[in-house]
């Protein structure tokens, strides 16, 4: 049913003064299968997220509130295991999102794991995850995380440089534990995404210069530490990256160095992590890569590769990273004040904002977002959403477009929100976390509870 709208108070009648953005007016209601979850439905005019109707979930769980559809997790560990088959060690990305229920989807897809705290780590321990299963990142792991991983028995470390290496051989001698290890490689390759999240070029905090031969190295002494066992070497030019173009130039590095350590150490390493980070669609305009076709490339770039140097060919991982929990999130957000400003927009603000999804102020990402409440024949609006907080650039959606009827109490739904939105949540204003709600076949069930005040006020010791 519509919701009547009092007279005045928007103004549905704004004209941009610039080309249409976001979804065209013309198919405010079609909902895009690459950017929302699986089984993602409207019935009369209400999203449907595994079933559940949103206004049910709001009623149940409270606005704001992420929403997880189980079954798309799922089925995306299930596309990369198929795609890349049994040899190659999928690790899912435990910093896009992590809780014990999604650990546990995780393990039962046969995915691993990376992790890159003494928190994540954890956390995937709590779930009964298999600590051989794990591989461990991070360029500052303290004493206290090296110990943790190393009493876990975690399966690889990820080594991002020479402190470390001194740090962790001292630690597994003392644990009387032979660790694997892997050396980071910056290959210095440009990818093709933001600058806060491209890894390979050479200014910047992670892992061992190839160029420099900082790399080789780091493989000389750790190949002369008795307490650490190298097994191979490790990748990653950055995230949400839609081809394999940057693939090719880090394999065809890192396989050079590959050789070059045959070669000066009489070494061949049985191991290679190519990274990943593949993208995701946030907005009509984003056009991710068939999984099976990028395993398939990769798979021949390696092979190219080393039959160039006259390698074997290493075992491979790969790491998705948001590729397999992003899609599947949605938050839900209840509209509160409407504002039109001089006819350039209008500015929805919702009960959210910044403190659950900062994407959009630090990288300046784009999402997709719906009216989910209700169906609406209204001329569409050109709007800006915002959050409750107090910061100009509290932005949740720069430009979309809306019904131009949409009241106080209406329902929004913002796509693409399964990773990094609740891991990097804050409570700026002292604004509770929203929970995260799983959703399969019409039934909900919280994975995170909403936080209170009294969370927050439990911390404070006056």
């Amino acid at each position: 049913m519509t919701r009547p709208h009092p007279a005045g108070a928007l103004h549905g009648d704004i004209t941009p003064s610039r080309p249409a953005i976001g979804t065209p007016p013309a198919e405010l209601a079609e909902i895009n299968r690459a950017i929302w979850p699986l089984g993602t439905e409207r019935v009369d005019g209400v999203l449907r997220l595994g079933g559940c109707d949103v206004r049910d979930l709001v009623a149940e769980h409270g606005s704001p509130a992420y929403i997880l559809v189980e079954d798309d997790v799922r089925e995306r560990c299930r596309g990369y295991r198929a795609a890349f088959g049994p040899d190659t060690d999928i690790y899912y990305a435990a910093k896009a999102f992590l809780s014990k229920a999604v650990a546990q989807w995780v393990l039962e897809e046969d995915l691993s794991l990376d992790v890159a705290t003494g928190g994540e780590l954890a956390t995937a321990l709590a779930a009964g995850f298999p600590a051989e299963r794990i591989l461990v990142h991070g360029n500052n792991k303290s004493p206290a995380e090296l110990a943790q991983a190393l009493s876990a028995g975690v399966g690889r470390i990820v080594v991002d440089s020479d402190l470390e290496i001194a740090r962790l051989a001292h630690a597994a001698e003392a644990a009387g534990v032979r660790q694997k290890v892997l050396v980071r490689v910056t290959v210095g390759v440009e990818a093709h995404t933001h600058e806060f999240i491209a890894t390979a070029h050479e200014d910047q905090k992670f892992g061992f210069s190839l160029a420099s031969g900082a790399a080789l190295e780091a493989v000389r002494r750790i190949a002369a530490l008795p307490s650490l066992e190298l097994v191979g070497l490790h990748s990653h030019i950055g995230s949400q990256i839609f081809d394999t173009a940057g693939f090719e130039v880090a394999a065809h590095r890192v396989v050079g160095l590959l050789a070059a350590i045959r070669d000066a150490l009489g070494i061949e390493l049985p191991e290679l992590d190519l990274g990943g980070g593949l993208g995701i669609a946030y907005v009509d305009d984003d056009d991710p890569a068939d999984v099976a076709d990028i395993a398939k490339q990769l798979r021949a770039i390696v092979d190219r590769e080393c039959a160039a140097s006259s390698l074997a060919v290493p075992r491979l991982a790969f790491e998705p990273g948001r590729a397999i929990v992003g899609p599947a999130g949605v938050t839900i957000y209840e509209v509160g004040t409407i504002k039109d400003v001089d006819h350039i927009r209008t500015y929805v603000s919702v009960d959210g904002g910044m403190s659950d999804n900062i994407r959009t102020a630090l990288y300046g990402s784009s999402y997709t977002c719906v009216l989910a409440s209700r169906t609406s024949e209204a001329r569409p609006m050109l709007a800006r959403i915002v959050g409750k907080h107090c910061e100009a650039g509290d932005i949740v959606v720069r430009d979309t477009w809306l019904p131009g009827d949409l009241a106080p109490g209406d329902l929004i739904a913002v796509a693409a929100t399964g990773a990094y939105c609740r891991s990097m949540a804050s409570n700026y204003n002292s604004v509770p976390r929203p929970p995260v709600v799983a959703v399969k076949d019409g039934e909900s069930r919280v994975l995170l509870r909403r936080e209170t005040v009294d969370d927050l006020l439990g911390l404070d010791l006056g």
